[in-house]
């Protein structure tokens, strides 16, 4: 895509209101998971209230503890402005992770050919068959020392970018081989361009508008994974997630509701707004309907 192009999707997005609101979400919960972090009253994990007198508090009751409290003493407002650069982290970097792989898997099935593109198209087939939740809560055991360490988050990230890429890889690959039969690249062909500047230059660009609306919805897809992960008890019980929460309040869910309700409502939300993000991008960038 050109830069006129870029701004002619820029136009078309501002107008859709969906989009915009999905953006306005999307740009809340980074602003909370990057500054939050100086509004929360009380540290990661912190049981201070236990000492203070103030556990299994309701919301809205203390100003100091708006979302109320658990009953070992955990502030709910705090624990999720924590968890939100941790769900955060895990959406944003398994989808980069995804994404550079499958970029590099696609883009090499699709502009190559015979046994070398058949060979990337069939692992690309093997690894969208394996279910990543199960391999996750499999490794989630295997690496109780990494959990132990405080990187069980990390564990899971990784796990979810390494298997979460064979979709991107076809996406990619099915716009290569489009755009590499188009007139322009074969002009350039023509003149004599290699078939790295061709690449580059001008297939990856073009391949750009379908990769960006994927990732917004990837994102929204990885968070909740991880969230289902922390629920079930897979996840790290050293690191502050909205899915830890959840699962804490659960068993509490009739007397202390708040505890599950709060951090309910931010995966909600968050979803939300990468969803909608994504249907916004994905009307402004659709050459189909270009001004």
């Amino acid at each position: 895509m050109s830069a006129g192009q870029w701004a002619v999707a820029w136009r078309r997005f501002k107008r859709n209101k969906v989009g915009v609101a999905g953006l306005a979400m999307v740009l809340f919960y980074i602003f909370t998971g990057v500054y939050g972090l100086f509004f929360a009253p009380y540290p990661v994990r912190s049981f201070q209230c236990l000492y203070e007198g103030c556990t299994s508090l309701p919301p809205f009751v203390d100003l100091a503890h708006p979302f109320g409290t658990e009953q070992s003493g955990i502030d709910i407002f705090s624990e999720i402005l924590h968890g939100t650069i941790n769900d955060l982290y895990v959406g944003v970097v398994a989808t980069l992770i995804s994404v550079g792989i499958g970029v590099l898997i696609g883009g090499l099935a699709g502009y190559r050919s015979g046994v070398s593109s058949s060979f990337l198209l069939g692992v690309t087939q093997a690894f969208l068959v394996i279910p990543i939740l199960v391999l996750i809560l499999l490794f989630a055991r295997i690496g109780q020392l990494l959990v132990a360490q405080g990187l069980g988050l990390t564990l899971i990230t990784i796990i979810l970018g390494v298997f979460g890429w064979p979709l991107i890889a076809y996406i990619v690959r099915g716009e290569i081989l489009r755009i590499r039969e188009l007139e322009f690249i074969q002009a350039e062909r023509a003149l004599g361009a290699s078939n790295t500047r061709i690449l580059f230059r001008h297939v990856l660009p073009n391949v750009l508008s379908p990769l960006i609306v994927y990732s917004s919805l990837l994102i929204a897809g990885n968070i909740l994974t991880e969230v289902v992960v922390s629920f079930l008890g897979f996840g790290d019980p050293n690191t502050s997630t909205w899915g830890l929460l959840l699962q804490e309040g659960f068993d509490k869910l009739r007397t202390t509701w708040w505890v599950s309700v709060f951090p309910g409502l931010a995966v909600v939300f968050c979803v939300l707004g990468f969803n909608l993000l994504g249907d916004g991008l994905s009307d402004a960038l659709n050459p189909r309907l270009r001004e």
